[in-house]
């Protein structure tokens, strides 16, 4: 199967758990609480449904007949109505009495209100019904790290064990980092391991401590960094310093055809200056080996005739091979239909190689804490980047169906399957609390008026929140999936 493929399969596995605990969530405390629930689905059934089916559990389980008799003699069915749709933004649990996405007859809201129904109940258990979903969001998480951490144990590479160091870019560099620097620490935390995190603590801290050449020092940090400049930069504030040693040569690719090898190490690419001279960039990593490829693809995209195309994908690789003696060779690069940058053919060593991976095992007690912990450091880091959203290159960052599938890993692995439907679980609990209508959480805003001023909106005021709420929710979704349009093609 094709990563495509996987990841698809991937995101419709994690959406659809999702969906039908998140939904499950509303329908548990609706049903505990009395409340009819007409509808229950797995994605939206607009116009037709994949699969439905109706069946009276919860009467038969009270011990009721599944249907009641009517005044006319015929019988109508009490159950729920579960099935699937064919349109996969998510889901709904239809909640006899209260007015949502499935239903706003205002006429039929004015009658007195059923003990069935949702508004026929008191405002705490409406308040339950209502974030039942995201409650079961986030425990969903609570439960998927803790279990992933007890059945694989924990595996990281500290920043402070990588022999290299970092590599950094310009923006770094003015501040004060230099190549080669291990990161320890802020004035604030001690850093654990290279990611998004990483980035939060520099940003939050005043002062950097690194060790140089043997020796800790300290490096200020100016308050005006943001997290959204650090990571959009080309290349990034700094990435693991990786030695440009091959680890692998593909078959029949080009660097296979120029005779490099397994073990080789790059140490300068060059360009024909003239026909007697040749401009050489100096390669001390793989940072710098994929920043000049990505130079390269840049400039294919500029328009430029066959000639041109093939003086650009045109280098001089100077190597070490593994005895120390070195070599130049002349390497076209591959640029195939459809990939993002021009090819060699080589593996490249990651980090891994060169520094021990940090492994933690937990028992069923101590991945309690650990999953837990590790769930609210979530939460916490992707509601602190929700500031960049209101930017606009945050806006510009926004991703849509495409940008979380992509999120999978192109192999089936089910650790990282697991991780990511964590991942998507906390934030499609976050995003449901929210406060805006048509969400979870504009219910509970407005239960929570209730409570407090002892009576609530008009229905009439909730059914033009709840359109005004679909309309935001609808242009967000509209601006995300453009943008995953837009980067595929490669306009942004």
């Amino acid at each position: 199967m094709t990563p495509f493929f996987i990841r698809t399969l991937e995101f419709i596995l994690a959406i659809t758990i999702l969906v039908a605990l998140h939904e499950g969530g509303h329908y548990f405390f609706s049903k505990l609480f009395g409340v009819r629930v007409n509808k229950f689905y797995v994605f939206f059934d607009y116009k037709f449904k994949l699969f439905s089916t109706k069946f009276g559990w919860w009467r038969k389980l009270r011990g009721l007949p599944p249907a009641k008799k009517k005044e006319d003699g015929s019988y109508e069915y009490e159950g729920t109505e579960y099935g699937i749709g064919w349109i996969p933004l998510g889901g709904y649990c239809q909640i006899e009495g209260m007015i949502d996405e499935t239903q706003h007859d205002l006429a039929k809201l004015s009658e007195p209100a059923k003990s069935w129904e949702f508004r026929g109940k008191p405002a705490w258990q409406r308040l339950l019904i209502m974030i039942g979903g995201v409650l079961v969001n986030f425990l969903l998480a609570l439960v998927i790290y803790c279990a992933v951490f007890f059945a694989w144990g924990e595996d990281y590479i500290a920043v402070k064990d990588m022999p290299y160091g970092m590599k950094f870019n310009e923006q770094a560099k003015e501040i004060g980092f230099k190549d080669g620097d291990v990161l320890i620490g802020t004035d604030e935390v001690e850093f654990r391991e290279f990611g998004a995190q990483l980035f939060r603590d520099i940003i939050s801290s005043k002062e950097v401590r690194v060790k140089r050449d043997g020796k800790e020092m300290a490096i200020s940090t100016p308050a005006d960094m943001s997290l959204l400049t650090m990571l959009k930069a080309d290349p990034i504030f700094c990435r693991p310093f990786v030695p440009a040693d091959i680890d692998t040569i593909l078959v029949n690719t080009p660097a296979q055809k120029a005779g490099l090898k397994k073990g080789d190490k790059i140490i300068a690419m060059g360009s024909k200056a003239s026909a007697d001279s040749i401009a050489w960039t100096q390669i001390d990593s793989w940072n710098t080996f994929t920043y000049e490829v990505g130079r390269m693809a840049d400039m294919l995209e500029e328009g430029i005739t066959p000639a041109d195309s093939l003086r650009i994908l045109t280098k001089e690789i100077a190597y070490q091979r593994a005895g120390g003696e070195q070599d130049t060779v002349t390497v076209t690069f591959d640029m195939p239909q459809g990939a993002e940058s021009p090819l060699m053919g080589v593996g490249m060593t990651s980090i891994a190689k060169y520094v021990e991976p940090t492994h933690i095992d937990y028992n069923l007690l101590s991945c309690i804490p650990a999953g837990c912990g590790y769930a609210i450091d979530m939460l916490g880091g992707y509601v602190s980047d929700l500031q960049y959203v209101f930017t606009k290159e945050g806006a510009k960052s926004l991703g849509g169906f495409g940008a979380i599938g992509s999120m999978f890993p192109p192999m089936w692995d089910w650790y990282m399957f697991w991780m990511m439907t964590a991942f998507l679980s906390i934030i499609l609990a976050f995003m449901n609390i929210l406060p805006i209508p048509a969400l979870d959480g504009g219910h509970v805003l407005f239960l929570l008026y209730e409570m407090i001023f002892g009576r609530k909106p008009s229905d009439k005021f909730m059914l033009r929140a709840e359109y005004v709420g679909m309309g935001i929710l609808l242009l967000l979704m509209v601006v995300a999936n453009l943008n995953d349009i837009l980067r595929f093609f490669g306009v942004m």
